[in-house]
């Protein structure tokens, strides 16, 4: 397991680079903290409030229970421009956020925003995602996927549980792009509306493989339906270490479905400083990394610096990709 962790970023200096962060958080306590989830409840963004908040007062770093609002629209846009615009200097709020906040920012679908709107608290976990095919399949690794991919683009259809230019569909164009696909548009994809439709698809042999995150396909690959061919993560899961990566088989892709927190812009450096520590201090306990193993999910820490340098790497690489295949201009 390795957790991303940059304790430099986190315990940098705050007001006016002469007070550590450490003790300007101790001089801000939140008095109605509130997590909203720009999505309805259940949703993996309801999923990171509820989680959050509940870890937070466990562990006695805050000290009145966190409300969540639900606030749907726009896939996150509504919440985003709400948060920019009316809460802008609300020193009790954080927002959910994730790979599908990054992705519409980097492709316009968020009218009038920008990822400065907003400050970038922390990434804590990631859903990685995967390449699987059919039990099977004639493809037995990622290199003769990719082969057949190179040679013919449109012989291999991969199955997905998100729109054209979803991370689902991104995922196997930036493969496409490592193993040299000189035209990614025509490697094909297949949306579905959710990963289990995609997976019927494989099964049936509607697709020669399926792109999504490893926790959705786990049950499958567990039952001996199909096979991960590559996980899109830095090292092997944990607990699945037979499961090679992309990496590892000469593919340097990385597909990280994140889990983290945005506050407003303005709020107050002594907020700002308080609710970075606590995140940090909540992510790095042992408790909160059992629990994200026990969900598939992967330790991800990126705080302060780290996490604003990481989201615009995310925001950069998504708007290249959208571009190559035409979503954005």
């Amino acid at each position: 397991m390795r957790i991303r962790t940059n304790f430099a970023a986190v315990a940098g200096l705050a007001i006016a680079g002469l007070v550590p962060a450490a003790a300007a958080a101790e001089d801000f306590k939140p008095e109605n903290p509130e997590c909203i989830a720009p999505s309805a409840p259940g949703g993996g963004w309801d999923f990171i409030c509820r989680t959050t908040g509940k870890f937070l007062q466990e562990q006695g770093l805050i000290t009145s229970t966190m409300q969540v609002s639900n606030m749907t629209g726009a896939g996150g846009g509504v919440a985003y421009a709400y948060v920019a615009k009316d809460r802008a200097d609300d020193d009790n709020l954080i927002v959910a956020a994730s790979n599908g906040t990054t992705s519409r920012l980097a492709q316009g679908a968020f009218p009038g925003s920008t990822p400065d709107d907003v400050d970038w608290l922390a990434t804590f976990g990631a859903e990685y995602g995967a390449i699987a095919v059919d039990a099977d399949s004639e493809y037995t690794d990622l290199k003769s996927l990719m082969d057949a991919v190179v040679a013919n683009p449109s012989s291999v259809a991969f199955a997905g549980g998100s729109a054209v230019g979803g991370y689902d569909h991104i995922k196997p164009l930036l493969l496409g792009k490592a193993a040299g696909v000189e035209d990614v548009r025509k490697v094909k994809y297949v949306a579905f509306s959710g990963g289990g439709e995609a997976m019927t698809a494989l099964l049936s042999g509607a697709v020669q493989a399926v792109s999504g995150d490893f926790s959705e396909i786990r049950g499958f690959v567990e039952s001996g339906d199909i096979r991960v061919i590559a996980v899109l993560a830095p090292e092997r899961l944990t607990g699945f270490d037979d499961l090679p990566t992309a990496k590892e088989q000469g593919y340097d892709v990385l597909g990280a479905n994140w889990r983290g927190l945005y506050m407003p812009k303005n709020a107050s450096d002594e907020a700002k400083a308080f609710w970075s520590d606590a995140i940090r201090q909540m992510a790095e306990s042992a408790e909160f990394q059992q629990y994200l193993i026990d969900a598939a999910i992967e330790p991800f820490n990126n705080f302060g610096e780290d996490a604003d340098k990481f989201v615009a790497e995310n925001i950069q690489q998504i708007t290249e990709i959208s571009k190559e295949i035409g979503i954005i201009q």
